[in-house]
Formats: structure tokens, C-alpha cells, sequence
């Protein structure tokens, strides 16, 4: 005979939402979570749209490093997104792009770069931003010695701003800023004797207000990185 406890237990079960599935959402409440549009870039090596249920919206045959969508008010279209075109054949620690582009709604490749980067390749990793002079900061690896460090060739993080044409018109590298991160005297020494190439690895990347500082002759730019 069934109890009064089993048959609550048994009712208790039939109501939990599961938290678990092979694949796919696992938890969507819409009262707690805006009713959005979510993308990301798949193991299958595929840029997907999905919704809050999981239904995919639209794919790209493109993945990114990561991949982004692109304000309109920036393009003036609607579904461009950033992808990489082709990936990196040099080594340099993360998964690197040797070009990267903007596709629209349709998959049609609208700008790219790579070829006119230092060496014919983008070497873009984590993070990238489109700003409203049109230009796009992109955050990638710069293979080069630094003086006063152990290693002779480092695996240093640089932020380029390129112009739609392709041109770099503005560059930041980490190494030239060491002293500005916040390093006592004992740690930069610890930083300077690595014995691993990427020594600082920097992940995110974000233009800032005009608060921080700035570069003459050109729109005022500021930036925010942070390291893994």
C-alpha cells in the first residue's frame, strides 16, 4: 500500500524542474531572466543565435574568439557579427586568429583583417571592440624580446586600433606598462625571471570613458584590461 509520505515524495518528483540535460538549457524562469537573444561560439567551431529555450535562431560558419554581435547604431545594420576567418598556423600559446572579419546576417564577409597585421596575421585572442570612429580595437599576441627579462623572446599581449582600411594607427603593449600595473618591487623582479613566454596574459578588454588617459592628436581612448 502506497503512504501518505511516498505519495507526496512521488508528487514532489513530478514537479522538480530537472537541472541536467546531455545538451541544451538546462534552467530558463522567465521572471528571473530578461527575455533575450544568446550568442556564442560552439565546439563544432560555429557561431549560433538561440533563445532562451535553446532554439537557434541563426548560425554562422565561423567560430570566434570570442565571437560578438555588433552594435547597429555602429554599422547601421542589423546582424553583423565578429568572427574569425582563418586560424593561426604559428604556435603561440592560446588558440590565435590569423584573420578576423564581420559577417552579416547572411554569412557575407563585410570587413576583415589580418593580412596588413605585423607578419600577415591577426594573432587576435579573447577580446576585441568596435568604436564609434569606426575603427576596432583588437587585443592580440606580440612575439618579441623585452629587455631586463630572463626568456629572449616573450609572448607579450598588444592592443592594436585599426582602421576600416586596415591600417594600425594606434598600438598599446603590455611591457611598455609593467610599472603602471601595480607590481611591488619584488613581484616585477618574480615577472621579469619567468621562465613561461606568456608571462601576463591578458583576457578582457574594454573601452572606457574619457577618464583615464589619452593619446594627442587623436580621440580620446580609454581602456580597461584585465589579466587571467
Amino acid at each position: 500500500m502506497i503512504t501518505a509520505a511516498l505519495i507526496a515524495a512521488l508528487v514532489a518528483t513530478a514537479n522538480a524542474e530537472p537541472s541536467i540535460y546531455p545538451t541544451g538549457v538546462t534552467r530558463y524562469n522567465p521572471a528571473k531572466a530578461y527575455n533575450v537573444f544568446i550568442l556564442f561560439s560552439g565546439t563544432d567551431e560555429k557561431t549560433h543565435l538561440v533563445d532562451m529555450n535553446g532554439n537557434e535562431v541563426r548560425r554562422w560558419d565561423y567560430k570566434g574568439i570570442p565571437s560578438g554581435m555588433l552594435d547597429p547604431a555602429l554599422t547601421g545594420e542589423r546582424g553583423h557579427v565578429m568572427v574569425q576567418l582563418a586560424k593561426s598556423d604559428i604556435e603561440k600559446g592560446d588558440p590565435s586568429s590569423k584573420t578576423i572579419g564581420v559577417v552579416d546576417w547572411n554569412g557575407k564577409i563585410v570587413w576583415q583583417w589580418g593580412e596588413h597585421a605585423p607578419g600577415g596575421e591577426a594573432l587576435q585572442h579573447h577580446d576585441w571592440s568596435r568604436l564609434p570612429n569606426g575603427n576596432t580595437l583588437v587585443l592580440s599576441i606580440l612575439n618579441h624580446a623585452i629587455p631586463g627579462f630572463t626568456l629572449p623572446q616573450l609572448l607579450d599581449d598588444v592592443i592594436y586600433e585599426v582602421t576600416p582600411s586596415g591600417d594600425i594607427v594606434w598600438q598599446w603593449i603590455a611591457a611598455d606598462h609593467l610599472d603602471e600595473f601595480g607590481f611591488g618591487a619584488e613581484a616585477l623582479a618574480l615577472v621579469r625571471q619567468s621562465k613561461n613566454p606568456d608571462y601576463l596574459h591578458l583576457n578582457s578588454m574594454k573601452p572606457l570613458a574619457p577618464n583615464h588617459w589619452f593619446r594627442q592628436g587623436c580621440s580620446t581612448l580609454s581602456i580597461e584590461v584585465h589579466g587571467e
